[in-house]
């Protein structure tokens, strides 16, 4: 973690970025902190949904104690199948000004929390960084996880060298016909590319690991979809033709069909065994040195966030 006068510093320059919103590759440009609204429908205002000690994460990150899970309200890319859609495609929760969400930032390190994870921090980054400003001076030393998914600006997360200790990005597609498809978005590939590479730069090629938690270093996450395994193969050509073989990668299992896909011919079930294995062996055969791997059952992983506690199943 940075000084807070760095960390300020930073804050002050991306809430003249959110003047002219560019905080992420939509580049909206529309005046959030005169209330207009872009994509995300959110203003200027930091909106947090839950924040918790979060134990079903890589081990790394969630280690005995939980990680220190905060979750935002939005997202840049509102996925068709997204998991957290009730937090992601609408914007709910409470508003947070940085001294408020520095409470909340030190109230889950004083529980034991491991690290401090922002859950789609992207079109908050102004308001978070005031939190973690106004954290650090209060004694904040844990570190600093950013989770998104991976559609971002490579010149946005430059200004967070210093500040986020372990990236957690998603690598959702392949090719950009399936970003288009399930996200909206036609440049995803190579936007997540670039962001991933801004993100090794930061952070290097191993994690860095004390006592089994994970201290810095990125972790790619992906989520294999039903239907869609020739995707997950070529997300992984993809990343290993772009990274190094130690970069951690994070092949999740745990999909369920949400509402909206309820009929969709492919994600409208859950993932099967053969399906997930398959991708597995696909990995393994391309050289990656470090998988993170889930079971492949029946039960159904989606967080309830009308709920205080929204994963019942911890």
């Amino acid at each position: 973690m940075m000084d807070p006068h760095g960390i300020r510093e930073k804050a002050i320059r991306l809430r003249r970025v959110l003047g002219d919103c560019r905080l992420c590759p939509r580049s909206c440009r529309v005046n959030r902190t005169a209330g207009e609204r872009g994509f995300c429908a959110l203003s200027g205002d930091v909106i947090l949904s839950h924040a918790l000690p979060h134990h079903g994460e890589e081990p790394p990150l969630s280690g005995s104690r939980g990680a220190g899970t905060l979750f935002f309200s939005s997202c840049n890319l509102k996925c068709i199948y997204c998991q957290n859609h009730q937090i992601s495609h609408s914007v709910t929760g409470r508003p947070c000004d940085g001294n408020a969400l520095a409470d909340v930032i030190m109230r889950l390190q004083e529980q034991g929390c491991h690290n401090i994870e922002l859950v789609t921090p992207t079109p908050h980054l102004p308001g978070i960084l005031d939190g973690l400003m106004l954290a650090t001076q209060r004694g904040l030393h844990i570190p600093v996880v950013y989770n998104c998914g991976g559609y971002e600006d490579a010149d946005v997360l430059r200004q967070l060298e210093g500040i986020v200790d372990v990236y957690l990005p998603d690598f959702k597609y392949g090719n950009d016909e399936w970003a288009m498809r399930f996200s909206g978005v036609g440049d995803y590939v190579r936007r997540a590319l670039t962001a991933l590479r801004e993100m090794l730069r930061q952070t290097f090629e191993e994690l860095h690991l004390e006592d089994g938690i994970a201290r810095r270093g990125l972790i790619i996450r992906h989520l294999i979809l039903p239907g869609a395994v020739e995707n997950s193969f070529e997300a992984l050509r993809l990343l290993r033709a772009h990274l190094p073989a130690a970069v951690p990668i994070s092949l999740m299992s745990q999909y369920t069909p949400t509402p909206r896909v309820a009929g969709h011919p492919d994600l409208g079930r859950r993932l099967v065994r053969d399906e997930y294995e398959s991708v597995v062996d696909f990995a393994l055969d391309l050289g990656f040195e470090t998988l993170f791997l889930q079971d492949v059952d029946e039960r159904h992983m989606t967080p309830d966030f009308q709920l205080e506690v929204p994963f019942q199943w911890m």
